[in-house]
């Protein structure tokens, strides 16, 4: 217990101690500098990890909180630098992602006359739905820091979590204060009731076609074995909502496939002819629901259970009277009690289902137009090499882009199932959140980190290897490089063939660069190198970067550049 006087910026810390919290990601301000000596003070005790850009900092923050279910922690600056963390809140917002993001603030005496980097962050990062935090506080008196601190990590948890933002004035920080933290809450579980679940085995037992989406925040590896057990008791087909692709085995017989961008055509019918469709987790955002057509609101024309740990989530896009709130771990636990029928009409169709989605996962190379070059070209095969010499327990990351199909596509996570949350990927659509996602991962779990990213995506925030470097963490940068923003070069030519603008790049020396950062660089140019060089990244003692030479036309996993120009200009054309 804190029995005598400390600044409010040591308690800060002992508060962030106090709740779990082993990490915290920021780049340093002068506007939090008692914190900051805090964190000197208590540095056997918590690490502060410095970043490069408040952006980065931020997606560690983020990517932390996806895999541990506590809030990742960040620290910034007034102005710029809780300008530039503003990505990543807005990313753990529309993920779901618990996260506390404090920000060093301009003295109370200055405040409101435009100070040096003022900004109203209550008006910026504007709480609610239209916003991008559930809570926007700020701390103006020292001895409420313990309150102040505690309401933010129960509010970034609780119901649907997500970030809260907490602004600190530089000179409240310097106060002395006599207060103790407040330890650490569970965060109150929800369950379903005895009624609901009758509600829930009536309506599946008169199905015809049922099916089953997973995804969200908060699974642990309990809840995702009882969901296992749900599915196989009633034979239920399961897919993942998107980018939540580790919620359900992938290799297990009831796995249907990846409910995301490209859907498999056959996947895609299925959610679509669904008579039932039991949601549990995902907030079934426009990703998931395929711009909200195989899903339609506001009442769908399947009918709808929709279980989720926010009431606020509930009846706010698709009304169904079925909607019912809890955690996912009471949710599974629940639903793995329903004694299932002996009659299942619907098995054949789980089993099709997964057949339908092992052939969409079957390496199949995209034929190129005759010229093309000589650059890497059989992605589809690299995957499954990937996957072969990869651990079971491996963490995959990846930013925006075009390049993310091919791992979204052929890789199969175990995930949940074997006890670990394997994929950190952003469904907001950030780029440049893989490379320093990967970094968080590698510091929070010790564990082999994959980081697939392009050309773009890399250079938004690709000096965060400098951050890797200095805290000693090692991950494997997979970089396709073709010369584009790959994804808007794409639909330039389904839109406006052959008039290219803007989506070309001149790229540095990758492999150079990585190794100014103190990563090796290896550069792949053909199909037959790619396996030795990821070899070589996994004997490693350092990071490593291998830069993939991409043949430029191979755009997507399933047609050429070529292909879509055509097809563009065939739209055009019957425009005129």
């Amino acid at each position: 217990m804190i029995t005598s006087l400390q600044l409010a910026g040591h308690l800060i810390v002992d508060c962030l101690i106090a709740q779990g919290v082993t990490h915290a990601f920021g780049v340093p301000g002068e506007s939090y500098l008692a914190v900051l000596d805090g964190f000197f003070q208590r540095r056997s005790q918590i690490q502060f990890i410095t970043c490069r850009q408040e952006g980065g900092a931020a997606f560690m923050a983020e990517a932390q909180g996806k895999l541990t279910g506590r809030p990742g922690v960040c620290f910034v600056t007034r102005g710029p630098g809780a300008t530039n963390a503003s990505i990543g809140v807005h990313t753990a917002f529309q993920d779901s992602t618990p996260l506390v993001l404090f920000v060093g603030d301009v003295a109370s005496d200055t405040r409101d006359r435009e100070a040096f980097q003022e900004v109203d962050f209550s008006h910026f990062f504007g709480p609610g739905t239209k916003g991008m935090a559930k809570r926007v506080e700020r701390i103006d008196s020292a001895e409420r820091i313990p309150e102040v601190i505690a309401r933010a990590f129960a509010t970034a948890t609780g119901g649907r979590p997500g970030p809260v933002v907490v602004v600190l004035p530089e000179d409240v920080l310097t106060q002395a204060v006599n207060a103790q933290p407040i330890t650490r809450l569970n965060v109150p579980e929800s369950s379903l009731s005895a009624h609901s679940l009758a509600s829930i085995q009536g309506l599946l037992q008169r199905a015809e076609r049922p099916m089953v989406i997973a995804g969200g925040p908060a699974w642990t590896p309990l809840a995702a074995e009882q969901l296992q057990a749900f599915a196989e008791q009633w034979q239920l087909p399961v897919g993942n909502a998107f980018r939540f692709q580790d919620t359900f085995d992938n290799h297990h017989g009831c796995y249907a496939g990846d409910v995301g961008i490209a859907i498999n055509a056959p996947l895609a019918a299925q959610v679509e002819q669904a008579d039932v469709l039991l949601v549990l987790g995902a907030r079934l955002g426009e990703m998931t629901t395929g711009g909200y057509t195989l899903i339609a609101p506001p009442v769908a024309k399947q009918t709808l259970i929709h279980i989720h740990p926010s009431a606020d989530e509930l009846n706010r896009v698709y009304q169904t009277p079925y909607a019912f709130v809890a955690t996912m771990a009471q949710a599974a636990a629940c639903l793995s009690t329903l004694p299932a029928p002996e009659v299942r009409p619907w098995a054949e169709l789980t089993r099709r289902a997964h057949e339908a989605y092992l052939t969409n996962i079957r390496p199949q190379q995209v034929v190129l137009p005759t010229g093309a070059g000589s650059g890497v070209r059989r992605m589809a095969d690299h995957i499954k090499t990937l996957q072969r010499l990869l651990p079971v327990d491996a963490v995959l990351t990846n930013g925006a882009g075009n390049f993310a199909s091919w791992v979204h596509r052929y890789f199969q996570h175990h995930g949940w199932a074997k006890g670990f949350k394997t994929q950190l990927a952003p469904t907001n659509g950030a780029m440049g959140y893989g490379v320093p996602a990967g970094i968080s991962a590698a510091i929070t779990t010790g564990r082999v980190v994959v980081t697939f990213t392009g050309d773009g995506d890399f250079l938004m925030n690709g000096q965060e290897l400098a951050t890797a470097h200095q805290h000693g963490a090692k991950t494997i940068v997979i970089l396709l490089n073709n010369g584009m923003f790959g994804t808007i070069r794409m639909h330039q030519e389904r839109e406006f063939p052959q008039q290219e603008m803007g989506s070309g790049l001149i790229n540095p020396d990758f492999c150079a660069l990585a190794q100014a950062y103190g990563y090796l660089g290896l550069r792949v140019t053909s199909d037959e190198a790619f396996e030795p060089a990821l070899q070589q990244a996994l004997d490693a003692t350092t990071g490593v970067l291998i830069e993939v030479v991409l043949e430029p036309e191979l755009i997507t996993t399933r047609a050429s550049l070529s292909d879509i120009t055509k097809a563009g200009m065939k739209k055009a054309a019957s425009l005129q």
